[in-house]
């Protein structure tokens, strides 16, 4: 063969290696950004629904949870998510309100400590919201103790994180029309106020606070990851605010079919097994092998918390009021 005649050959070559790749369909899930981290399970999912799919599985990161929403909201049908993942029942019904969900249509039999009937929302973990510790420091056993001690407290913002506005309602949902006088009570404890869950843990572990807002699971990594048994989820009295994280299928997506795929395999073994030991939040279904040793450690609060998706919406701006008002004095 000639290099005249070569050249062509191997242009056409790429060609078609570049119209295969072309081919491939792209599936886009906006998520929160520690899903799509090193640690989080972005890579062990994308890995894994990609060996079925014959797809390109794109995370787009959003920020924290409640960050999610509002691009949502912002970008409306122009938006690129084929799939919004990482949402919770405190923002389900302002989500819903947006028109831009269809219904999921998975029928799955959910283990889950409430009853599920959303169509259009389906959870793929749940837990506990609880201040995490040093093992063996003082651990006030309720909001109320909290606030009236001197322990120093990270939490994060209720309009960028879930875990911060799981708080809100948490305060809410233990102290009605109490809570504005707990918050201002609980004010000289906080350190700071972070935009997403990562920073604020990131500065308990650091020694920048006593506790940290997290999850009853969280000590699990500590204690799975790194053999590390030196951080307690503080039991309240009052009980302890539930969340149970959702993803919704986008109706205007133009991968609907493969969509559906994705959001047939959040529920099977491939995406729940990977759930415990990456986000560290228990399976909305459990896995075939049961949950990780380790998990049969952590707190179990005595009570649970949790409003509507409709009571969490209309009491979401008067909440967030008595939080401002209370810290910025």
């Amino acid at each position: 063969m000639t290099k005249t005649t070569y050249l062509p050959a191997v242009a056409g070559l790429a060609l078609c290696a570049t119209g295969a790749l072309a081919e491939t369909p792209v599936l886009q899930v906006m998520t929160y950004d520690s899903f799509v981290s090193d640690w989080g399970p972005g890579p062990a999912v994308e890995a894994a629904f990609e060996e079925t799919c014959n797809c390109d599985l794109q995370f787009i990161g959003a920020g924290d949870g409640a960050a999610l929403l509002a691009r949502l909201q912002l970008e409306g049908p122009r938006t690129e998510a084929d799939i919004v993942l990482g949402l919770d029942t405190n923002l389900t019904a302002a989500a819903r309100e947006t028109g831009l969900f269809a219904p999921h249509g998975v029928d799955v039999d959910f283990d889950l400590p409430i009853a599920w009937d959303d169509a259009e929302f389906l959870p793929f973990d749940w837990g506990y919201f609880a201040f995490v510790g040093n093992t063996g420091a003082p651990a006030p056993t309720s909001l109320r103790a909290l606030a009236d001690s001197e322990t120093k407290i990270v939490i994060q913002d209720p309009r960028s994180s879930t875990p911060g506005l799981g708080l809100l309602m948490w305060v809410k949902a233990a102290y009605g029309d109490q809570a504005d006088t707990i918050w201002a009570d609980l004010a000289d404890n906080i350190v700071t106020v972070t935009p997403g869950w990562s920073e604020a843990y990131g500065m308990f572990l650091d020694g920048e606070a006593d506790a940290v807002l997290s999850y009853t699971t969280s000590p699990a990594y500590h204690l799975i990851a790194e053999d590390d048994d030196s951080k307690r989820a503080w039991a309240f009295d009052e009980g302890h605010y539930m969340q149970v994280e959702v993803a919704g299928k986008v109706a205007g997506t133009d991968q609907p079919e493969l969509a559906d795929q994705f959001l047939a395999f959040m529920v099977s073994d491939g995406f729940q097994s990977v759930i415990p030991t990456t986000n560290w939040m228990y399976p909305a279904v459990t896995p075939t092998d049961g949950l990780p040793a380790g998990f049969d450690t952590l707190l179990t609060p005595a009570k649970a918390l949790l409003f509507s998706p409709e009571e969490a919406a209309a009491g979401r701006d008067a909440a967030l009021d008595e939080w401002r008002a209370a810290l910025s004095q």
